[in-house]
């Protein structure tokens, strides 16, 4: 291994780390949705609120700090989404102190939980909301840091492979926060550590970030790893930088295409099957099958990752291998609808979600890991990622959020399993008007 090739790894792996603890803190709240729901006596409907303020909050705010991100660099804005992340999960923690009584049945009436300030379950819901909303903000620094600081470390025919070891962050985080923070809370019984300790492990990994992580090779000692004439403004244009992505019918035609994953993403693979665990199958927390999942979308939502895109790299083309993702993510929906419940004693779903997670963890990292940095170059990837990741997760947080919560309590968790089907099928469809493109070649901005 080569000096370069160390000092890429130690620069890769502490920032990889961070990013996966940013997915830990960022989905601790669904990890452990029953014990909320237990806690502060909400409904699903209650919860559809947090459901939607992450995502539309997260969603925005990449389209707004995105091009902050080109302009700053990746490791300082890293800093400052870590330091938000870290106040965030501590504050929400810190609800447990607001509640005075917890929700009970006393002689077959049930007694909703009481709050300071005489706040009612619902209202503490908006309230919890919004400090999810301030950890939204600053969770959408991650992504767009780690690719911004990676578009200048890889070569555009290494950036397949960086998509599928993006992919492993993203699933890895995911164990984290489904598997790991749920035993935190079980080996504490309290839940709220389940937001402190993330929140703690943030912060050391930032103190690495800090000390050890450059934002590109030449900082660390080294030659550039594209020559790109355009990367050599220190401060690129905000207002150019923006006309460069809007102005690209391959960027806005992945944008919609990113869209779609984040429709079959967040209402499935990313959040409430816990919640589904419990109310179909009886099951949460530390039992067998919750613990199982997280590894089982993890285990192939990697190997999704490492099929997807060194693929795409081998063919130059990215559209294709995304296209047949989305036909996968469609007919692993409508086998998770035709298996039923229960028919293999819960253990259906850890199929199903794992195969699911196979095609959607493959095409989003194709997608945010190596369509962004090729559209984007060195100038503009931070712009690109957050056009596509801002998107997802934006215009996706009202179909994901409170429809889901409606779905689920007035139709059932069936038609849940359904009702993603034809966002993925649009999917394919958008990836047919880019079949032929070639992936870009240099590193060259848009």
């Amino acid at each position: 291994m080569t000096l370069f090739a160390w000092r890429r790894r130690q620069n890769w792996i502490i920032i990889g780390v961070l990013y996966a603890l940013f997915m830990m803190s960022r989905y601790n709240y669904s990890a452990i949705s029953p014990l909320l729901l237990d806690a502060f006596g909400w409904d699903k409907t209650d919860l559809s609120l947090l459901e939607t303020a992450m995502p539309f909050f997260y969603g925005l705010s990449v389209l707004i700090n995105a091009t902050i991100v080109d302009r700053i660099g990746g490791r300082k804005a890293y800093l400052i989404g870590s330091a938000g992340v870290v106040l965030a999960n501590l504050v929400f923690g810190a609800g447990h102190f607001a509640i005075l009584t917890a929700p009970a049945v006393i002689d077959g009436v049930a007694n909703p939980a009481t709050f300071i300030g005489g706040l009612s379950p619902r209202q503490m819901a908006y309230a919890m909301s919004a400090v999810w909303a301030v950890n939204a903000y600053f969770q959408s620094f991650g992504a767009m840091a780690i690719i911004k600081i990676n578009s200048q470390w890889f070569a555009p025919n290494e950036r397949g492979t960086f998509s599928a070891i993006f992919g492993v962050l993203i699933r890895f985080g995911i164990v984290l926060a489904f598997s790991g923070v749920p035993l935190i809370a079980a080996v504490t019984g309290k839940w709220y550590w389940g937001f402190w300790i993330p929140a703690m492990l943030v912060a050391a990994f930032a103190c690495l970030d800090y000390f050890f992580v450059k934002d590109k090779p030449e900082e660390a000692g080294y030659k550039a790893v594209i020559a790109d004439e355009k990367a050599k403004k220190e401060k690129p244009n905000t207002i150019e930088l923006i006309k460069g992505v809007v102005g690209n019918r391959k960027v806005l035609t992945f944008a919609l295409a990113s869209i779609m994953i984040g429709f079959v993403r967040r209402s499935i693979v990313d959040s409430w099957w816990p919640l589904y665990l419990k109310e179909v199958l009886g099951v949460s927390g530390t039992s067998l099958i919750p613990q199982i999942m997280p590894w089982g979308i993890a285990i192939l939502g990697i190997a999704g990752g490492f099929a997807l895109g060194p693929l795409s790299d081998k063919l130059g083309r990215r559209a294709p291998v995304i296209g047949v993702g989305f036909l996968g993510m469609a007919g692993g929906l409508v086998l998770f609808y035709l298996v039923g419940a229960n028919s293999l004693g819960g253990w259906e779903t850890v199929i199903c979600l794992s195969i699911l997670s196979f095609f959607v963890n493959g095409v989003h990292g194709v997608l945010m890991g190596a369509a962004s940095m090729d559209l984007g170059g060195k100038r503009g990837s931070a712009s690109v990622a957050g056009v596509f990741d801002g998107a997802q997760y934006f215009f996706a947080a009202p179909f994901t959020g409170l429809l889901v919560g409606y779905i689920t309590k007035n139709f059932g968790w069936d038609t849940w399993k359904l009702w993603p089907v034809p966002f993925a099928l649009i999917g394919f469809l958008l990836m047919l008007t880019l079949w032929n493109e070639k992936s870009e070649k240099s590193g060259g901005g848009h």
